[in-house]
């Protein structure tokens, strides 16, 4: 367990108007058991303690006593001498997170676990031109370790189109942005040593640098996007070696994050010496007419920043790159090749030529994705009125917060009516999170419609069934 701590007066305002329900007590054991459920407070953090939290809030040493009795009582803290009190999830701990492997179905079943589009117009005419290409490369032993120059150079160009000047060698191509992940992981992180990671953050990469040996720590994210506040203090109590964020609509929450936050986050990871690892897989993702900001590798140029085909163009390519300093490019490119020796040439030169119709086809993808949206938005709106989401101005998902913590009841109970659902605790780097759920929108909208209306059968079974549980008397032996 890796020991944080949360002053007094941050705990205020992340509480918010909590403690004005009556009993006071109850009112602030339920206020910090959500904080700790949802991950705002993590695992392993030390509360303040009673008298400080007392002054703070402005009520009786009393009512903080018996607040932090219940959640002791409840299985959310844990106090020792010496220790204070420190935040536990109740038969959980730091749960290892289930991976999310998709898959196409022709069986009936609506899978919304994969958050991944289908392929646009115009890619099997860039599989023709490719092989027209390919001969060029047949002289050759097939292996490019850092990837085909053309598709580096043009990579790069994309990089300094956005505001951070990149040349081709500071690129390496992999086989997708997992793989690129892993490549980062086992270049700059050894055994034992600590990863920060926003929570909720993508399922894959926190199994990615848990096996290759990293302790990763979770840091919440607020509804309206990161709070730098916490992320400092993080940084500042676990000294990670590295911190993995995704600043461009944000899976799943689908946040982005703005210039003035970029900068807090690039100047904090700089002066914690803090490698920064930026996952850039749905920068291509504006659905709505909002700025994007310079990449966040503008703010700390020692950053590594991770980009990938599969949202933007198509999963089946299976093309990701990273984009590091030049003085790391030998390090990553070592790392690299105890995986593999290179990406498959056809498919890199696939995507050389779709990148050089890079506006069409984004264009088509985006508004598909805003159709998509529209409809599982409104089917939401309509048949699981109790749920909450904010629609994201990018990305693929919707990120829904439940009216009670059902969300791994919710999944079993879909799959009864052959629906597969991702659960929130899925996307937690330090367990919590059964108030969630995310609601990829990358099928059609009437597949979309029909997936709302079988999860809104299974919600009720879900809640019918916490409610005969609640109701069914205890034995007695």
């Amino acid at each position: 367990m890796v020991l944080r701590n949360v002053s007094a007066s941050r705990l205020v305002a992340l509480l918010g108007s909590s403690v004005q329900s009556f009993p006071a007590y109850r009112g602030l054991a339920d206020g910090l058991r959500l904080l700790i459920a949802d991950g705002r407070v993590p695992h392993g953090t030390r509360l303040p303690s009673e008298r400080d939290l007392t002054t703070a809030l402005g009520v009786s040493r009393t009512t903080v006593s018996r607040a932090y009795a219940e959640l002791r009582d409840r299985g959310y803290l844990s106090s020792r001498r010496g220790s204070g009190s420190v935040v536990v999830l109740p038969g959980s701990g730091a749960a290892a997170p289930g991976l999310l492997t998709p898959g196409d179905r022709d069986d009936g079943v609506i899978d919304l676990t994969c958050a991944a589009p289908v392929a646009p117009p115009g890619t099997a005419t860039a599989f023709e031109q490719a092989l027209e290409d390919l001969p060029t490369y047949l002289a050759g032993s097939g292996y490019h370790p850092t990837g085909l120059a053309p598709l580096r150079e043009m990579i790069a160009q994309g990089y300094t189109d956005r505001g951070l000047p990149t040349y081709a060698d500071q690129i390496v191509v992999t086989t997708g942005a997992l793989a690129a992940m892993a490549v980062v992981a086992r270049a700059l992180v050894g055994v034992g040593d600590r990863v920060l990671m926003e929570s909720p953050t993508y399922p894959n990469a926190i199994a990615t640098f848990r096996r290759s040996g990293a302790r990763t720590v979770g840091v919440g994210i607020e509804r309206d996007g990161w709070d730098t506040d916490a992320l400092h203090a993080a940084l500042r109590q676990t000294a990670p070696r590295a911190a993995v964020l995704i600043p461009d609509f944000q899976n799943p929450t689908g946040a982005l994050m703005g210039t003035e936050q970029r900068a807090e986050v690039g100047h904090a990871l700089a002066r914690t010496r803090t490698t920064g690892i930026v996952d850039e897989t749905l920068v291509d993702l504006r659905l709505d007419d909002v700025a994007m900001p310079a990449p966040l590798a503008s703010f700390d140029r020692r950053a590594i920043t991770i980009g990938s085909a599969s949202k933007s163009f198509w999963g089946g390519l299976r093309i990701g790159w990273l984009r590091a300093p030049s003085d790391q490019i030998g390090a990553l490119t070592e790392s690299r090749v105890s995986f593999d020796l290179g990406a498959p040439v056809l498919e890199q030169l696939v995507l050389t030529r779709l990148l050089e119709h890079r506006g069409q086809v984004l264009d088509h993808r985006r508004r598909e994705a805003r159709q998509a949206r529209a409809a599982l938005a409104e089917a939401v709106r309509a048949q699981l009125p109790g749920w909450h989401f904010d629609v994201p101005p990018g990305g693929l998902a919707l990120w829904c917060e439940l009216p009670e913590d059902l969300s791994s009841a919710l999944v079993a109970a879909a799959e009864r009516e052959q629906m597969l659902l991702a659960p929130g605790p899925r996307f937690a780097v330090e367990g919590g999170l059964e108030r969630y759920l995310r609601l990829p929108y990358t099928l059609a909208p009437e597949v979309l419609a029909e997936a709302v209306g079988r999860i809104a059968t299974a919600w009720e079974q879900a809640q019918r069934q916490r409610s005969a549980t609640a109701r069914r008397p205890p034995l007695v032996a």
